[in-house]
């Protein structure tokens, strides 16, 4: 057996394979997969703009005037008007002097995270941090503290620990985080850290990726929403989720922006956004402005979800974060029960290690703004149903940070043995309740524009 071969068998073995499956057509609340029509329940296409008309127009006309491809990185010749302008729209957005675009969210948090930490620097990253950025603190070449979910106390303690093991007292200090967590759904507390990382003397960097478009006065984000735009070290948002196209940024004052153009890897060695995928984004940047509307809908949608939910008996908290966990627990029961809810006509994708620690597989349920409040409450029922059949009480499944088995240790220095002294708060403070008059107020398809569209093509 070849050493390939081994390294599958060995997947197999643990019940980790995967595999891809096919979409035909467009990125909507219902889509033809493998050959069926099913509901969407695991698209990141929160505001549902990656094939929204004026969003497809855009790119159509990008192609037509700059090409398929930038053709060049940024800094020979891959740099064109339309990656200026929607820099500069997103620079205006998120209230900072500059913006820089990557090719993807990945590539973004290599580059800032390297570009501000790198050999004699610290980085202390959140323990459910996106796998971006626990590869990018990797790659840094810096010491990297992992703190405690949310744990404000513990990354307090941990920047004191490390400020005295140096001599003179003196550090470079990174404190990394997402705002919206991608697997839990939960937001960072960022106004204490914000706090935290100026007493301390740190820089602060927020992964906005699952926040914008979602959080915040008109989907600005968490960063908006806590008060504090302008005021963090670096903001990194994604063009691939609520945008509906694909691309990153990073969002931070001109003199940090003029570094990363001058030393950020992935931005030197890449090829260039291509243009169509940029000027895509740049149309749903200015549709998402235009049409606040699509927000509050995307978190009507989300409260009627996890409403439903918590009717079918699943351990769903209220709230209006679009990303619901059903923690499952084993592997193959997460497996059976993403089965199930297929065969029931429901795409909701299990999440298994190591996109999530060993003992938490789950089903990740995203709801979408284009998504019809029945077929929301249909898809809860279909999950309820279908963890029935399994055996599965939906109530006794686990809630999010319950007995949580602790991650593997990525960092290169090892606190001494830490108790705090109470347990971290796991859910967003100040959720609002249940808004039942308007979730029951509208039954109609939220995205009149595209039904129209299809009309007036059929007619």
């Amino acid at each position: 057996m070849s050493e390939i071969a081994q390294r599958l068998a060995e997947l197999e073995q643990l019940g980790r394979t995967r595999r891809l499956r096919l979409i035909s057509g467009p990125q909507g609340p219902s889509v033809l997969l493998d050959g069926r029509h099913v509901l969407l329940l695991c698209s990141n296409n929160y505001l549902g703009l990656a094939d929204h008309p004026r969003v497809r127009e855009a790119a159509a006309d990008a192609a037509m005037r700059w090409g398929v491809g930038a053709g060049a990185s940024r800094l020979i010749s891959g740099t064109m008007t339309v990656h200026r302008r929607l820099e500069e729209g997103l620079a205006d957005w998120e209230g900072s002097e500059a913006c820089v675009l990557f090719g993807s969210g990945y590539l973004a948090n290599l580059g800032v995270v390297s570009t501000l930490s790198g050999r004699g620097a610290t980085v202390y990253s959140d323990e459910l941090n996106h796998a971006s950025i626990v590869d990018a603190c990797r790659l840094s070449r810096a010491e990297v503290v992992v703190y405690r979910h949310r744990d404000v106390e513990h990354l307090e303690w941990a920047l004191a620990q490390r400020r005295s093991a140096r001599s003179g007292g003196i550090q470079r200090a990174l404190i990394v985080t997402d705002s919206v967590f991608s697997m839990d759904g939960d937001v960072a507390p960022l106004a204490e850290l914000a706090e935290l990382a100026a007493r301390r003397r740190a820089r602060l960097l927020v992964d906005e990726a699952h926040a914008v478009g979602s959080v915040g006065p008109g989907g600005r984000g968490a960063v908006a929403e806590a008060g504090l735009q302008g005021e963090i070290d670096v903001v990194v948002g994604t063009l691939g989720k609520a945008l509906g196209s694909y691309g990153a940024y990073a969002c931070a004052s001109s003199e940090i922006v003029r570094l990363l153009i001058n030393t950020a890897r992935p931005l030197i060695f890449s090829t260039a956004p291509a243009p169509p995928a940029v000027a895509g984004a740049l149309a749903a940047l200015e549709l998402l402005q235009q049409r606040p509307e699509r927000v509050e809908r995307l978190r009507a949608n989300a409260r009627t979800l996890r409403r439903a939910l918590a009717e079918e008996g699943f351990p769903v908290a209220e709230g209006e974060i679009q990303i619901v966990p059903l923690l499952v627990g084993e592997e193959s029961l997460a497996m059976d029960l993403c089965q199930h809810a297929l065969d029931d006509g429901v795409f909701a994708q299990a999440i298994r290690p190591p996109t999530v620690p060993e003992g938490t597989s789950r089903l990740r349920l995203t709801a979408m703004a284009t998504h019809r409040p029945a077929e929301l409450r249909r898809a809860a029922a279909a999950l309820g149903a279908a963890a029935r059949r399994l055996g599965l009480d939906p109530a006794a499944l686990a809630e999010p940070h319950q007995e949580r088995v602790p991650l593997q240790a990525v960092e290169s220095w090892r606190m001494p043995t830490w108790e705090p002294r109470a347990a971290a708060g796991s859910s967003a403070a100040g959720a609002p309740p249940f808004d039942l008059e308007r979730d029951s107020a509208s039954e109609m398809p939220f995205d009149l524009e595209r039904d129209s569209a299809r009309s007036a093509r059929a007619a």
